[in-house]
């Protein structure tokens, strides 16, 4: 439930993001996302949170903090760490709970309601000590995903749970239309 009038703040889990949106088989355009909570309410401000590989000279994540950054949001990042497990496997390892949940202390006081996108159960407390502050809190993530994206703690402490495959169609990518080179305009078929 959303009121015209009260002021927002998005804050975005970015990799948790990320993996309920694929594991329900879309993409997410972030700015059809930041338009939609617009129209929600006064958003003033979203925060997008993600660990960056610094030592890489390309990060498929690069190009979409740029864009990011440049379309309204907010954008915390912070060097990812790279370890090689017991198997051998090379490893990421780049949490960023700590960041949003000091920013969303941070940015309470200023808010009527904040909205959560991610299904970590560690936010659950971070939930409860803002709803103590006076936000209301909703969380964006996934039950319809195997398994659930969402901790159960996590979504019964929310004011909100807002399933994101409900979203797809007003915050997804559109799906693009498959390619055929083999019959383009200005082509002649009998030549």
């Amino acid at each position: 439930m959303f009121y015209r009038d009260e002021r927002l703040a998005l804050f975005i889990d970015g990799a948790n993001l990320y993996a309920a949106a694929k594991a329900l088989g879309f993409d997410m355009d972030y700015k059809r996302l930041r338009s939609e909570f617009m129209q929600r309410g006064k958003l003033l401000r979203a925060f997008y949170y993600t660990a960056l590989l610094e030592n890489d000279d390309f990060s498929p994540i690069r190009p979409l903090v740029d864009w990011l950054n440049y379309n309204g949001f907010t954008i915390v990042t912070k060097p990812a760490k790279e370890f090689t497990d017991s198997q051998g496997r090379r490893k990421i390892k780049g949490n960023m709970d700590i960041e949003l949940a000091v920013d969303a202390m941070e940015t309470a006081e200023h808010v009527d309601h904040i909205v959560l996108f991610s299904g970590d159960g560690d936010f659950r407390s971070l939930v409860e000590a803002l709803q103590r502050k006076g936000c209301r809190v909703s969380v964006v993530s996934t039950i319809r995903s195997q398994p659930p994206m969402i901790s159960d703690e996590l979504r019964r402490q929310a004011d909100n749970f807002i399933e994101l495959d409900e979203l797809r169609e007003t915050i997804g990518r559109p799906p693009r239309e498959p390619r055929d080179d083999r019959n383009r305009p200005g082509d002649d078929e009998d030549a």
